[in-house]
């Protein structure tokens, strides 16, 4: 495997990526061709509104979308959206978020849409009413959240509907469109992780959404700080008058009218809450360049080079006393197949956790999935893996076991 990495000259043990595209270890690898461009983008100077037109064109086309928008991250579009949704075009209501006292500010959200990463709604001053319940998971037979509940929870001080995409998430997001719209509210998809296939790109739009939200640094593999807004266009006003930088003379402001249109503004909005998450011009070029190629991208040879990585991992973990595996198709938390290692800590002589905890120490530190270790199992995934590290990873974890 390559030894010279950057890390090592710094000190600092580098990772071996067999989780996928987390953010705390990094993301996703910067595609050839937006390396490039993010070095070409450090050479000189653009407006900043400019060249987010021209992202939001780009992204306007791949989604199907009225807008689109680029923020630092898809929790940092999510954070915007909710306060384009709170805010609309009321300049007063920008200054003062995230308070919102007397202001309507809710967002309708499934219970089982509930999750962390749902502070960034919280962030911009939203109030997240839930609904629904945990029903499926008893197995009454009852769905978890009923469409009636949704339209029972939409009030005079509700903004948005809040729609976390998964394949298992319910109910199906038309229903909750169709609902949301019927009481002239907009709805915010969460598909930080939905890509691929590149088709969602534009599904969410085509079923109605109002807002989506993608990451950039995942699958897309642009710069770890983007993300992707898209949707209607009064939104994407309202967040990029909530971002950009605004310290400037109205007297000389004249802000691309693509994004909003000067004479209908009272003046120059204060810096909004948007401003601390900013996007630099190498992250917005980068991020358009990781786009273009990614639509180009051949997902079956993908699907195929994938497969391909995780034989090398099942082949490497065969007959090892104590472990059993299975390939796990994707689709469902993650958009690639998986291969689910089970550890039987009477055969194996250790269990799931103190084994995926004694990897990370090593150097370099090897990451697996760990999201099914308290049903004593983890998970390998090929996105952020060479073969070479495929066959590393499964030495390591034999090695380990044996």
């Amino acid at each position: 495997m390559q030894e010279d990495t950057i890390y090592e000259e710094l000190g600092v043990p580098r990772v071996v990526n067999a989780a996928g595209t987390k953010t705390r270890i990094g993301g996703s690898l910067i595609r050839p061709e937006a390396v490039e461009a993010m070095s070409r983008a450090a050479e000189s100077f653009v407006r900043l509104s400019d060249l987010q037109v021209r992202a939001g064109e780009l992204i306007s086309e791949v989604t199907g979308a009225e807008a689109g928008y680029v923020g630092s991250g898809a929790a940092a579009c999510m954070t915007l959206a909710a306060a384009a949704a709170i805010a609309g075009d009321d300049l007063g209501t920008m200054a003062r978020l995230p308070e919102t006292e007397g202001i309507p500010n809710e967002i309708v959200m499934p219970r089982t849409h509930r999750n962390g990463y749902d502070h960034a709604f919280r962030a911009a001053g939203a109030k997240i009413v839930d609904v629904g319940n945990n029903d499926n998971y008893l197995g009454t037979g009852s769905n978890s959240t009923e469409p009636w509940e949704i339209a029972d929870a939409i009030t005079e001080d509700t903004v948005a509907v809040g729609y976390m995409e998964k394949a298992f998430s319910m109910p199906p997001l038309e229903e909750v469109v169709e609902i949301a719209h019927d009481h002239d509210v907009p709805v915010i998809v969460d598909a930080a992780a939905e890509v691929p296939p590149r088709e969602n790109l534009s599904a969410f739009v085509d079923a109605g959404a109002d807002v989506v939200v993608f990451s950039g640094g995942k699958a897309i593999r642009g710069p770890q700080t983007t993300g992707i807004l898209a949707g209607k266009r009064e939104y994407v006003r309202s967040a990029a008058l909530q971002h950009l930088d605004m310290h400037v003379a109205e007297s000389v402001w004249e802000p691309p009218t693509e994004l909003f249109d000067k004479a209908s503004l009272a003046g120059v909005p204060r810096q909004g809450i948007g401003r601390p998450l900013k996007v630099g011009k190498e992250e917005l070029v980068g991020l358009i360049a990781a786009l273009e190629a990614f639509v180009e991208e051949d997902q079956d040879e993908l699907d195929a080079e994938w497969d391909a990585r995780l034989d090398i991992v099942e082949e490497g973990l065969d007959g090892i006393p104590g472990v059993t595996t299975r390939r796990e198709p994707g689709g469902k938390l993650m958009v690639a197949p998986e291969v689910h290692v089970e550890i039987d800590p009477g055969a194996a002589g250790t269990d799931a956790v103190e084994l995926v905890g004694s990897l990370r120490t090593e150097n370099p530190r090897i990451f697996v999935g760990s999201d099914d270790l308290s049903d004593g199992a983890f998970t390998i995934n090929p996105m952020c893996l060479t073969d070479e590290e495929a066959a590393y990873v499964t030495e390591r974890v034999r090695t380990a076991l044996e």
